[in-house]
């Protein structure tokens, strides 16, 4: 256990109360907040969210906290987005038309193939348990939040957008869905993107919170 502080940014998207008890569980005193000058002086935030990319952005801008985040990313404070919190990270989505995201790494969000590589219909949204793979851009998850984890170590998800980022370089972990490679975890210096939900996907999930917790 640990004693490291996380703030988590509470702007109304997001399911709060399961990563709270997450980052809880792994050790962490963990401060809700929409606060810009408590969010600046953290040590380790958190981005999460549930439900559209527009109502995420949007929900942000009205409380001025995109210029805020990205004062976040020049600081290198560590920050981890969370599903949506994910995808946000990323310039812009094609979810219900575009729309600008906030462009800490190059990419875009686009909908996960509603066939498989088979050429047969898949379910979307992509609910459930996927085995963890490294990007083909990666040798190792040294010095990455998976170091702890190996390779066919299964995360829970529940998404119909995935993440593309433009440089493979940012793709730290897959997994497959109908044959389709879909970005687990997308990262870029100081920051890191699960699409999964790491406080919904048991021990695997929490050795990632707590890699978290004490980078």
């Amino acid at each position: 256990m640990n004693n490291s502080e996380v703030t988590v940014i509470d702007y109304g998207v997001g399911n709060l109360l399961s990563v709270q008890r997450g980052l809880e569980y792994c050790g962490a005193k963990v401060v809700l907040t929409n606060d810009s000058e408590k969010i600046l002086s953290a040590k380790r935030v958190v981005l999460p969210g549930v439900g559209a990319f527009a109502n995420a952005m949007q929900a942000l801008e009205s409380l001025e906290l995109v210029a805020v985040i990205h004062e976040l990313a020049l600081r290198k404070t560590p920050l981890l987005g969370i599903c949506l919190g994910m995808q946000l990270l990323l310039e812009e989505s094609d979810e219900f038309g575009v729309t600008a995201g906030l462009g800490l790494i190059p990419g875009r969000v686009v909908a996960i193939p509603d066939y498989t590589l088979s050429g047969d219909k898949q379910k979307i949204p992509h609910i459930g348990w996927s085995a963890l793979q490294m990007s083909e851009s990666v040798t190792s998850w040294k010095k990455t939040l998976l170091e702890d984890n190996r390779p066919g170590e299964a995360v829970y998800f529940v998404h119909s957008f995935m993440a593309n980022p433009t440089d493979p370089a940012h793709r730290v972990a897959d997994v497959l869905y109908g044959g389709n490679k879909v970005a687990a975890i997308i990262s870029r210096e100081n920051i890191t993107g699960c699409q999964f939900h790491p406080e919904k996907s048991g021990q695997v999930g929490l050795k990632i919170l707590r890699k978290f917790c004490v980078e």
